[in-house]
């Protein structure tokens, strides 16, 4: 059998012996067609399995009502909650999202960046990947007027708008609950410096230090991408010198968890010798033993805001008079691995 050709309106016009015209006004729901007239060509062009040609109409708005969302890992509960709630906005104002992950590489993150910019899509949402280091391919939007918002991994060299937590502010609380915890030689696992969150997290730490009168050690600070295996070769090293910590703040909960599992095996005990806190409150962070102390951050609501903001600006087809970076607050979740 041959293939069904598709569907269009000047079909339906033929069946009800109306014009093409009135049938496009009718699927369009112009109030200059009757409810009834409107009911009955709803109900004909559902049966025959008509579709609206999407793209013949995106040609003509030139808009594709779809919003592009890169992530550098999907499966971190943070980004996923961010995902939910860009979806959650985006749903609701008529628009389609399209998610992909860079898996903190640099020439995937720039790949997809390019494939959605050729794609047409409305605006860009995004964290980048901790190799980024050249925005070349995120200025491709910027320099052709497509709006582009930036959560938790920002960059300060274009203009956009941009979400973020209080980085500073959530380490030094992270900190200051292990010194009031008695502990004095505080050690930290943090991420590359080039993105602002872990020179933020590392600040906030050095500061809190520095306000209780303790010394920086700087053979307790150690810079990695923050992986299980990062985490594990981390705190081998940190034990291996001379002096010993007797806490870890750690700049994300996966090298807090290497960290319990090492020290676990090592016979070394948690909280008792040696604290851990972690940042991001991942899901495992109360399910392991000892559960993990760790820094929230309200993910959802970033994801909120960052579609609300892209929205508006898409919407408005101008450039904002003036760009906002929104900090959103954190909280500091106390559990067994350091009290």
């Amino acid at each position: 059998m041959g293939q069904k050709s598709e569907v269009t309106i000047h079909d339906i016009a033929k069946k009800l012996n109306i014009s093409a015209s009135t049938v496009s006004r009718a699927l369009k729901d112009n109030p200059l067609i009757s409810e009834a007239t409107r009911q009955k060509i709803k109900k004909a062009a559902a049966e025959m399995g008509y579709r609206p040609n999407v793209m013949a109409a995106n040609l003509r708005t030139r808009r594709t009502n779809t919003i592009g969302v890169i992530v550098p890992l999907i499966n971190r509960h943070f980004f996923s909650s961010v995902i939910s709630g860009i979806e959650d906005v985006a749903y609701q104002q008529g628009f389609a999202v399209t998610i992909s992950q860079s898996n903190d590489n640099f020439e995937k993150e720039s790949t997809i960046a390019h494939t959605l910019y050729s794609n047409r899509v409305d605006g860009l949402i995004l964290s980048i990947g901790m190799e980024t280091k050249s925005y070349e391919h995120l200025k491709l939007f910027s320099e052709r007027n497509i709006p582009l918002v930036f959560f938790d991994r920002v960059v300060d060299e274009i203009p956009s708008h941009k979400i973020v937590v209080d980085d500073f502010g959530g380490a030094y609380r992270a900190t200051q609950h292990l010194i009031q915890q008695g502990r004095k030689r505080i050690a930290h696992i943090g991420g590359p410096l080039n993105l602002q969150i872990y020179s933020k997290r590392e600040s906030g730490y050095q500061q809190a230090l520095k306000d209780a009168g303790l010394q920086i050690n700087d053979n307790f600070i150690i810079h990695n991408s923050l992986t299980r295996e990062d985490g594990l070769n981390a705190i081998k090293k940190i034990l291996t010198g001379k002096e010993k910590p007797d806490a870890i703040f750690c700049a994300n909960d996966t090298t807090a968890l290497s960290a319990i599992i090492y020290l676990n095996d090592k016979r070394i005990k948690v909280p008792e010798e040696i604290a851990i806190v972690g940042f991001s409150n991942e899901p495992f962070s109360e399910l392991v033993t000892p559960s993990i102390t760790t820094v929230k951050q309200p993910g959802f609501e970033m994801g909120q805001k960052a579609a609300e903001l892209l929205i508006k600006q898409i919407n408005s087809k101008t450039k904002p008079d003036n760009y906002e970076t929104i900090t959103m607050k954190t909280e500091l979740i106390v559990r067994n691995s350091s009290q």
